[in-house]
């Protein structure tokens, strides 16, 4: 076999040989340390140039437009989705699409954020004049100020590195990250200034489980018409145990003639009634449940819900109308297979 292989193979199985775990963590924390040390002088160019790229974004009428090439068109695509899922409209194009139909997706109500670690890359650069006629401003990252990039846009931020993390000093590295970490500088500002919530993230994150816990309402996982547990004030301990086991919830509402809610009755008050010796045959869940209960709306949030639960240190709740008519029942299985929890 060794007879049979290739000089290639040769070259990159020979230095693999003499590579050591020292060698290895060496090579990652050096990178680290390069890029942790890039990502610190970004902190000094937080300054007048980009409180003015932030108002730009915030004045935007229409969308923002991400482009890059190469490993930053990587990092652009990265930051459109960002500033999208934070709250500013944004979406990324590739400059040589661009080149080739694309900038009919732009018009004069958006801002472009271009970015070129060189600012000479001339797929970018070369949409510059185009950028200029639709009148769409442009903020550009580059690493170099006086770059056709740089000179030629609105607003420039400075993301350039001292070193490639990269031992040849070559491939994107620590430029990319300085790119990135600006990227998300800016959206995090847009996001704050906005007043951004929680609940306007669900909103770009249905699918997600944040999506789920802020979205959902008691009404989509309540249990509710048969399947509602709940039996009258007169009713026999047993007959209520029967109710209980049929709907599976451990707990039922307790009504009266009027069908309004006077109380519940859970698995909890069951072991408190068997420890104070009560017949189960013949007691009445009148004398057992427990009144005043803590209720909820079924048209509030599930996320609520479960606040409720935590806070009063229960693990069930009965859903009412307006006239405090029982209309549902959750507990926490509910919540934790509704994926809440």
């Amino acid at each position: 076999m060794t007879e049979h292989m290739t000089a290639t193979e040769t070259e990159i199985s020979t230095p693999a040989s003499t590579v050591t775990s020292e060698s290895l963590i060496a090579s990652g924390r050096r990178t680290i340390a390069i890029e942790q040390a890039s990502v610190a002088a970004l902190l000094e160019r937080i300054n007048e140039d980009f409180s003015k790229a932030c108002k730009l974004l915030l004045a935007c009428k229409g969308r923002v437009v991400v482009t890059g090439m190469g490993k930053s068109g990587h990092i652009g695509n990265k930051i459109a989705a960002t500033l999208a899922s934070t709250g500013t409209p944004a979406f990324f194009v590739h400059p040589g699409e661009a080149s080739h139909g694309d900038m009919g997706m732009i018009t004069k109500d958006d801002v472009v954020i271009a970015l070129s670690n060189s600012g000479s890359v001339s797929e970018v650069v070369s949409l510059v004049p185009l950028f200029k006629r639709l009148g769409t401003p442009i903020i550009s990252f580059t690493g170099n100020p006086n770059s056709p990039l740089g000179l030629a846009s609105d607003i420039h931020l400075n993301t350039g590195v001292d070193q490639e993390a990269c031992p040849l000093n070559l491939a994107p590295t620590s430029s990319t990250t300085t790119a990135l970490v600006m990227g998300d500088a800016l959206a995090i500002a847009l996001l704050e200034a906005r007043g951004f919530t929680a609940e306007d993230f669900a909103f770009s994150h249905p699918g997600g489980s944040l999506g789920r816990r802020l979205l959902l309402k008691v009404s989509e996982i309540m249990h509710a018409g048969e399947r509602l547990p709940v039996v009258g004030e007169q009713t026999l301990l047993r007959d209520a145990l029967l109710e209980m086991t049929s709907k599976g919830m451990g707990l039922t509402a307790i009504v009266n003639e009027q069908q309004t809610l006077v109380g519940i009755f859970t698995d909890g008050d069951l072991r408190r009634s068997l420890d104070e010796g009560l017949n189960p045959i013949t007691a009445t869940i009148d004398a057992l449940m427990t009144r005043n209960c803590v209720t909820i709306r079924a048209d509030i949030l599930a996320a609520e819900a479960l606040k409720v639960m935590e806070d009063h240190k229960i693990n069930g709740l009965i859903c009412v109308d307006e006239h405090k008519r029982p209309v549902g029942a959750i507990n926490m299985h509910d919540l934790l297979k509704a994926g809440v929890l």
